[in-house]
C-alpha cells in the first residue's frame, strides 16, 4: 500500500483531495505546513490548522504538522521583498509552491516514509509512456497550473492532484455527503498569504518607500506617487494625478524608475504588439521546445492564452515572439507555457 502525505490547508479541497486518495486505499497521513508570518501581522494559522486536524479526526487518518517557517522566509518573503526593490513584480504564490509545498513539504514527507505528496490544487496528473504530465484542471475558473509551471519533473513525480478533474461545486457537494467539517467553508487564501495582504503595507515594514512624481510621458510631473517600488506596469490606481481636468481619462502606469523614484502614465493601456518579444529566464521545461515551435504563453492568472513561437531557447532562457497583441506583462512575473492542456513549463519575465 502506498503512503500519500496531503497538505491539509484547512480548506474543502484538500480535505476531499485526502478524502479521495483514502477511498482509492492509499495510506494518507494529514499534514498541515507551518509557514513564517511576520508578528505585526494578524494570522489565523491556528484557526487553519485545527480545522486541518477536525478534517484529519473526521477521516480518521493520522495528523502531523511540517514546519516550514524558514523555507518561507528564506525562500519566499525575502524573495518577494528583493525583487520589489530591484522594481520587479513577483508571484509569491509561484515561489510558494516551489520551495513550501512541493520543497519543504516534499522533503518532509519522504524523510517519513511517504511515497506520494497531494495537494488540493485544480490540476492534472495525466500519466504517459514518457512519465507524468501537468495538465490543467477540468474546472476553468479554478485551475491552478499557472502557479504550478516550477515543478521538475521530479517533483510532479512525486505528487497527486486528487480534485483536479472536478469541478468545483461537485468538490463541495463531494464534502458536504461525507459530512467533511469544512464543506460550506469558505475558499481560503491558503499558506501563501503574500499573494493577499496590502503590499505597500507590507514593503513598508521592510524597506524605504519614498513618495515622488508621477509623469506624463513628456517627463513633466502631472501628480504624485506612495513610493515607486509598489506600482507594476498596468496598474491604474494608487497615484494621484494633480493637473486641474474635469474630463480627464484614467492613467495607466507604462514605466518606473527605481533609481529617481518616479513612474511615467499614459491614458493608454500599456500593450505589445503582435511580432514583439518577450525574453524569460529562470527557464523550467518539462517537455522539450525548440526555435520555430508555436505554443501558447499566459502571463496572468486566468488571463486567456495567446499564441507565441519560440524564437531561442537555452537552458536558462527563452525568447519568445507574440502572434497576438497583449497587455504589456510586468517584469518578475511569470509566463507559463502550454500545449493545449498540457503546461510544459514557464520562466520569469524579463
Amino acid at each position: 500500500m502506498k503512503t500519500v502525505f496531503v497538505g491539509l490547508s484547512g480548506g474543502v479541497d484538500s480535505s476531499v483531495a485526502a478524502l479521495r486518495l483514502k477511498n482509492q486505499g492509499y495510506q494518507v497521513v494529514g499534514v498541515f505546513i507551518k509557514v513564517w508570518h511576520p508578528e505585526w501581522l494578524v494570522c489565523n494559522w491556528e484557526q487553519e490548522r485545527l480545522d486541518a486536524m477536525r478534517v484529519a479526526a473526521h477521516l480518521d487518518i493520522p495528523f502531523l504538522t511540517c514546519d516550514a517557517e524558514a523555507a518561507y522566509r528564506d525562500e519566499v518573503a525575502e524573495y518577494f521583498i528583493a525583487e520589489y526593490e530591484a522594481g520587479r513584480t513577483p508571484n509569491p504564490d509561484v515561489m510558494c509552491n516551489q520551495h513550501v509545498k512541493f520543497g519543504a513539504f516534499l522533503t518532509f514527507a519522504k524523510a517519513h516514509g511517504a511515497d506520494f505528496i497531494a495537494t488540493g490544487h485544480y490540476a492534472q496528473r495525466v500519466e504517459t509512456s514518457a512519465g507524468p504530465e501537468l495538465h490543467r484542471g477540468v474546472d476553468a475558473g479554478k485551475d491552478q497550473t499557472y502557479f504550478l509551471w516550477t515543478l521538475s519533473n521530479a517533483q510532479l513525480a512525486a505528487s497527486l492532484f486528487p480534485v483536479g478533474n472536478t469541478p468545483k461545486d461537485i468538490i463541495r457537494a463531494e464534502a458536504a455527503a461525507a459530512g467533511i467539517p469544512t464543506a460550506a467553508k469558505k475558499d481560503s487564501q491558503g499558506i501563501c498569504f503574500l499573494g493577499h495582504i496590502d503590499i505597500p503595507e507590507f514593503l513598508g515594514h521592510y524597506t524605504t518607500l519614498t513618495p515622488g512624481p508621477v509623469l506624463d510621458q513628456s517627463g513633466v510631473a502631472i501628480g504624485t506617487h506612495t513610493g515607486v517600488l509598489v506600482y507594476t506596469i498596468g496598474q491604474r490606481h494608487g497615484f494621484t494625478i494633480s493637473t486641474p481636468n474635469p474630463e480627464r481619462q484614467g492613467h495607466y502606469v507604462v514605466a518606473k524608475d527605481v533609481t529617481q523614484n518616479t513612474i511615467t502614465v499614459s491614458t493608454e493601456k500599456p500593450h505589445r504588439d503582435s511580432s514583439d518579444g518577450v525574453s524569460l529566464s529562470h527557464i523550467v521545461t518539462r517537455a522539450a521546445i525548440k526555435p520555430g515551435d508555436i505554443i501558447e504563453a499566459q502571463f496572468r492568472y486566468r488571463q486567456k492564452p495567446v499564441p507565441v513561437q519560440v524564437q531561442t531557447a537555452k537552458s536558462d532562457t527563452v525568447r519568445l515572439v507574440l502572434k497576438e497583441t497583449v497587455d504589456t506583462p510586468a517584469a518578475g512575473q511569470s509566463c507559463v507555457l502550454y500545449r493545449g492542456s498540457h503546461c510544459i513549463g514557464g520562466g520569469i519575465i524579463e
